[in-house]
Formats: structure tokens, C-alpha cells, sequence
């Protein structure tokens, strides 16, 4: 059986915001190192391009022009990564730590909010295979 496109993409979202939530526990635990830096992950542009990818953009790519047989070929990878970023803080503290509690619990919040619905979208499409197995069974 083959997986979904969309189910490819979610699954790769969790694992992308399983990463953010280890990256903001990690800060909240950090909120009273000295000189550390509050760091997050962006990930949401690599999703989006893989998306294009997979169901076909309708932008066209512009492709690079080679004049001399020594240019590089550029090679897409396979594999998706996330920019991982420091977060900077609008608050001046004295040792140089940009972990700010308020920002931390909310980004938290948010995270695991799309986390469920992430969760909870893989659930339903995976309940409309289900009755559509259990409905072909009950018509032999």
C-alpha cells in the first residue's frame, strides 16, 4: 500500500515539530545559563517545498545556464533540513542570555497545538481508509 503525499508531509512535520518542542524545553531549562542564546528551527519553507514537489508547483523553476563545460551541476538533496536559528531577545539582560520565559511558553503552546492537529489530521485520513476497507469487505 502506498502512503499518501499529504501523509508523507505530516509525518515529516512531526518529526520536525517533535524537534522544536526538545529545542524550546532545552531553552526553558537554559533560562538561567549565562550568555546562552535561545535557539529555534525553521522548518515550515521546507515543508512547503516539498509539498510543491510532490503535487506539482505551478511556478516555473528557473534553471541555471551553463556557458562552459566546468560549471557544477546543481544537485538537489533528497533529504529535508531546517534552518536552526538563534532567537533573539528583545529584552537586555546582564548575562548576555536571551531565553525569555514568555516567548518560550508560548512558542511551546503553539507548537503543540499544531502538533495535535497535525496528529488529529493523520487520524482522519487514516479512519477514511479504514471504512473504505471495511465497506469493500461487507460487499462480497
Amino acid at each position: 500500500m502506498q502512503i499518501s503525499h499529504a501523509h508523507e508531509i505530516a509525518s515529516k512535520a512531526l518529526d520536525f515539530r517533535a524537534v522544536r518542542q526538545n529545542l524550546i524545553s532545552s531553552n526553558i531549562a537554559n533560562i538561567d545559563t549565562p550568555y546562552y542564546k535561545a535557539r529555534d528551527i525553521s522548518f515550515e519553507n521546507v515543508l512547503l517545498e516539498e509539498a510543491n514537489k510532490l503535487y506539482g508547483s505551478t511556478e516555473e523553476e528557473l534553471g541555471l545556464a551553463t556557458t562552459n563545460s566546468m560549471h557544477m551541476d546543481l544537485k538537489q538533496s533528497n533529504s529535508l533540513h531546517a534552518d536552526f536559528f538563534l532567537r533573539s531577545s528583545h529584552s537586555a539582560r546582564n548575562d548576555a542570555n536571551t531565553v525569555d520565559l514568555d516567548v518560550e511558553t508560548t512558542q511551546m503552546s503553539k507548537n503543540q497545538i499544531m502538533f495535535n492537529a497535525t496528529m488529529s489530521a493523520m487520524k482522519k485520513e487514516s479512519m477514511i481508509f479504514k471504512s473504505v476497507i471495511d465497506a469493500s469487505s461487507k460487499v462480497q
